[in-house]
């Protein structure tokens, strides 16, 4: 049996550590979050906080706490995200993967690595100013801060992350699996979307996992582009994310009182949705493998 060198032995226990320091901060941010959080859960009610239908925290006399718009404007607006976004994506990936010219595909991955790395705040300025008069005038409405400009700001937002992992994992399908379906007969592109895309599902569900995560957390694009009104959500109405929910009054809501506690809650909110989808990401996974 070959002795370990010292070298592989100090960096054994230098990943180690690593290892263990991420997992302490997952569970360091878990009780925070449930210990911040409950306190006012329990006091609102869990049926009256996630269900109810009115947030008016600084309401003088009678606070409603009621984040089910809240939930509801986060779960429509990554949904029209991932609708507009991942298919745009997607086909993106496939194409500079496997179809692109070479000084094409020079030009088009940078500017994907452009995108994933400008701020948030740079894509909430062009909305704002670009985009939310243009669904204003476009649709004819009196203001066009709305789910539907959130929508199409979140679908720019997670091109990268869908882009760059899904190219990732394509490029890795063996050649031989094209190569055995051009032989049977097929096109380039039944090959591309019938053998390599099937082949890359494990990476392509990752690809779309991580742009998921990012449409929820997001807040200051959305912030700037949304209304920030709690309404129920409509296409074009202004709205309010779970994430901007928490943007907007953090700053003022006195500490210890019921208000700061319920925006906690609602970060305990989030971090369930993001615990979710690592639970269903798994579960992709875990189907790949067995088929």
């Amino acid at each position: 049996m070959r002795r370990r060198r010292p070298v592989e032995t100090v960096m054994s226990a230098v990943f180690l550590l690593c290892g263990l320091v991420a997992v302490a901060f997952v569970l360091l941010i878990t009780v925070y979050l449930v210990l911040s959080g409950l306190p006012a859960i329990r006091q609102v009610g869990l049926r009256e906080f996630l269900f109810g239908t009115t947030w008016a925290s600084t309401h003088a006399t009678q606070p409603q706490f009621g984040i089910l718009p809240l939930i509801l404007t986060s779960i429509y607006g990554t949904a029209g995200a991932i609708v507009l976004g991942v298919p745009v994506g997607f086909f993106t990936a496939v194409y500079l993967a496997k179809a692109a010219p070479a000084p094409v595909a020079a030009v088009v991955r940078p500017a994907v690595q452009l995108l994933a790395g400008i701020p948030s705040v740079v894509y909430g300025l062009v909305g704002m100013t670009v985009l939310v008069p243009w669904v204003q005038r476009t649709f004819r409405l009196s203001a066009g801060d709305s789910l539907f400009a959130s929508i199409i700001v979140l679908a720019v937002m997670i091109l990268p992350s869908v882009i760059s992992v899904s190219e990732n994992a394509l490029r890795a399908v063996p050649k031989e699996f094209e190569e055995a379906s051009l032989a049977l007969g097929a096109t380039r592109l039944e090959t591309y979307l019938r053998v390599s895309a099937p082949a890359a599902r494990s990476g392509i569900a990752t690809a779309v996992v991580l742009g998921v995560g990012r449409a929820i957390g997001e807040a200051m694009a959305i912030l700037m582009v949304a209304g920030n009104a709690a309404n129920m959500p409509s296409l074009f109405e202004s709205v309010r994310f779970l994430t901007t929910g928490i943007a907007i009054e953090l700053n003022y809501a006195a500490v210890g009182s019921l208000q700061r506690m319920a925006l906690y809650s609602i970060g305990l909110v989030l971090f369930l949705f993001i615990l979710l989808l690592n639970a269903l990401l798994g579960l992709v996974l875990r189907e790949g493998v067995d088929r």
